[in-house]
């Protein structure tokens, strides 16, 4: 059978989602709780890797194993062997077809900012300080910059490995609310695919965009060149979080 699983986790002490020599990850801890509690060294295949510090709300996986827990039971049988930074939401069955990873057709991440001169620690661990903010008005507009097909190689961090830096950007969109008396961001990004660091980067050159200090020109200009100094800084991955994958049977 091949069970499918949601998972929600704090990224915060994980080097990430895959397996790593010397470093605990996501992937790692989830693969300990199936052999703890079905005595097989069952390898588990996400929708995508989610790099350190990242959170995910909506992360899912796959794996085949012939077990009598049945797949909705997954989550209670799991979730007492994990640490509490990493819970199974959800868990049903697939076809054998069906692959988290090369099934998925469209993911959304959320940037998560908020303005204050001093750090909020109720908001801190999932999201970034800034000290100002341009209007959301001003973030709106430049996201529509940041829409569409693109070749958006600009945005990748070195080192990815990858056959094409094509990607498509359905939607961005800017959120803003008030918590605790300060104006907090929220940036939902929705793409058939994302490169390394590319979200990141996304948020990043959408506030420089917004606030004046970057142009449409030379954000076409880094489409075209896949220069990466033309664009805004990498934002930082605690802001981050996965929040959901959408397939083509839902």
């Amino acid at each position: 059978m091949r069970y499918v699983l949601k998972i929600a986790y704090d990224g915060t002490d994980f080097a990430g989602w895959q397996c790593q020599k010397n470093a605990v990850t996501v992937q790692e801890t989830i693969e300990t709780a199936l052999f703890t509690a079905f005595g097989q060294k069952l390898k588990i295949t996400a929708s995508g890797r989610t790099d350190a510090g990242v959170h995910a709300a909506g992360q899912t996986c796959h794996f085949d194993a012939q077990l009598t827990v049945p797949p909705e039971k997954m989550p209670d049988c799991l979730n007492r062997l994990l640490p509490p930074s990493v819970r199974i939401v959800d868990g049903w069955a697939a076809d054998e077809t069906f692959d988290c990873n090369r099934s998925a057709k469209r993911k959304t991440y959320r940037y998560r900012l908020y303005v204050a001169s001093r750090e909020m620690p109720l908001i801190d661990r999932y999201a970034v300080r800034i000290e100002n903010a341009p209007s959301i008005e001003a973030l709106r507009n430049a996201a529509k910059l940041l829409e569409g097909t693109h070749d958006y190689k600009a945005f990748c961090a070195s080192g990815s490995a990858v056959k094409t830096t094509v990607r498509t950007v359905y939607e961005i969109r800017v959120e803003e609310r008030a918590e605790y008396g300060l104006r907090v961001i929220e940036i939902f990004v929705t793409g058939n695919g994302f490169l390394y660091n590319m979200v990141r980067t996304m948020t990043g050159e959408l506030l420089d965009l917004a606030g004046g200090k970057r142009t449409k020109e030379s954000l076409l200009t880094a489409y075209d060149t896949g220069d990466r100094s033309l664009l805004g800084k990498t934002m930082p991955a605690k802001g981050l979080t996965l929040i959901s994958v959408r397939y083509a049977e839902e």
